[in-house]
């Protein structure tokens, strides 16, 4: 049993009825029921006459955010006369946040870490969650001083503290840790100060960074080069002359399983280079992907939404979301993309508001529906998207189409009877 189906079969979790889907959700139950071991990743196609939509297999709520939302809202419910903070936001999603600070829930700081409540402005008797993606040993500590219990609304995804638990074994095994994520991360964060506890650590983003800190470990850059090159990115005390002899790779979660895939093999390379066929193995160590399960599942299914001719694709998700940038970015390599938040983003059938995440800004596009039929799109959203919101866009750009099937008629063909 994988650590997934571990975690699904001890528990189900108790979220607020209105992030259930009555559409996407049925859908998503059938296909599980019908491929249990997740073999099928084609998409789910819903034809309504003059417009298809292409579901991807897998999309939307994982364990962990599931995971994150029952704890907060029970935080809220154990906890009526007293101030209940979230460290920062809980997961990436604009609609779950602004819910949570509608029934009383304060920011401490903002994914960039930015203060927004000063640590002298809490007490013993506050409520501090802890987000999905983990915080760092510091922050655990400095709400530990002042006396908050830290431990009992912990929401950390339990696929975070895996990479964590990776990180302290390869410390242990006196290698330094690459880690591949992006380093003002709330989780890269988190990781790069657990894994320094144990073990020298650096932080490199895409295949460009660790191809320079490759020429750093063939000698071809100075440690000065290095300093420079990964400033505010390794940990205190690093000697690249030292502590780049025996490395392993792990990364933030959420990041693209082909980017960090191509990392390991060049790290891996380089040692085999400079070290030789007889002795590799002594300076790397041959990690597993640490890429969580609903990353992997996630992109797996993208790959499967791009093996269909589609006119273009919709995806739903927070802007600041790492895994929905990235399935962004796999769908940009086929179909013209758009990455919206709500449906509120689409204003008609002639304009859409939408997001740039190369270039982080906001994108206006008119003429986005292609007068075609039957016109095809792909549909799908990140890992900390309600359902709710899938249906709303799905629902509000069939509003744009006449002579439609009726869609308790499609949902008929998804008959639960597990």
């Amino acid at each position: 049993m994988c650590l997934e189906q571990k975690y699904h079969a001890i528990k189900k979790f108790e979220i607020p009825a209105y992030y259930r889907s009555s559409i996407t959700g049925r859908i998503k139950e059938s296909r599980r029921i019908t491929d249990p071991r997740k073999k099928d990743f084609t998409p789910t196609k819903l034809d309504f006459g003059p417009v298809q939509f292409f579901i991807a297999r897998h999309f939307g709520f994982c364990y962990g955010v599931e995971n994150a939302i029952e704890i907060s809202y029970r935080a809220l419910e154990e906890n009526p006369d007293k101030r209940v903070f979230l460290l920062s936001q809980m997961i990436h999603n604009q609609a779950v946040n602004e819910d949570l600070v509608s029934k009383g829930i304060q920011f401490i700081m903002d994914t960039d870490g930015t203060q927004f409540i000063e640590w002298d402005a809490l007490n013993p008797d506050d409520i501090v969650i802890i987000p999905a993606f983990g915080t760092t040993i510091e922050i655990e500590n400095k709400l530990e001083s002042i006396g908050i219990e830290v431990q009992k609304y912990n929401t950390t995804c339990p696929f975070v503290e895996k990479v964590w638990k990776r990180s302290e074994k390869l410390g242990d095994e006196q290698h330094t840790i690459i880690i591949h994520g992006k380093h003002n991360h709330e989780e890269t964060r988190a990781t790069f100060s657990h894994s320094s506890k144990t073990a020298p650590s650096v932080i490199v983003k895409n295949i460009e960074e660790t191809k320079k800190l490759a020429q750093v470990i063939s000698g071809e850059l100075s440690s000065d080069d290095f300093y420079k090159l990964f400033e505010g990115r390794y940990s205190e005390g690093f000697d690249p002359e030292k502590h780049l002899s025996r490395v392993g790779v792990v990364n933030q979660t959420t990041m693209l399983a082909t980017e960090t895939q191509e990392i390991a093999d060049y790290i891996k390379q380089t040692m085999l280079e400079v070290y030789g066929e007889a002795s590799f193995k002594e300076h790397f160590a041959d990690t597993r992907d640490t890429l969580c399960y609903a990353t992997n599942d996630n992109q797996d299914a993208t790959y499967g939404l791009l093996e269909e001719e589609a006119d273009l694709a919709i995806v739903v998700g927070g802007y600041n979301s790492s895994n929905t940038s990235h399935i962004v970015e796999l769908c940009e390599r086929k179909f013209p993309t758009y990455f919206i938040n709500s449906p509120n983003e689409i204003k008609s059938e002639e304009e859409i508001h939408h997001f740039d995440y190369h270039n982080k800004k906001g994108l206006v596009s008119n003429q986005w529906l292609p007068s075609k039929n039957p016109t095809k799109i792909v549909l799908t959203s990140g890992a900390s998207c309600p359902d709710t919101l899938v249906d709303d866009v799905m629902l509000k750009v069939l509003s744009y189409f006449k002579e439609v099937k009726p869609l308790e008629a499609l949902m008929a063909e998804f008959e639960i009877t597990d």
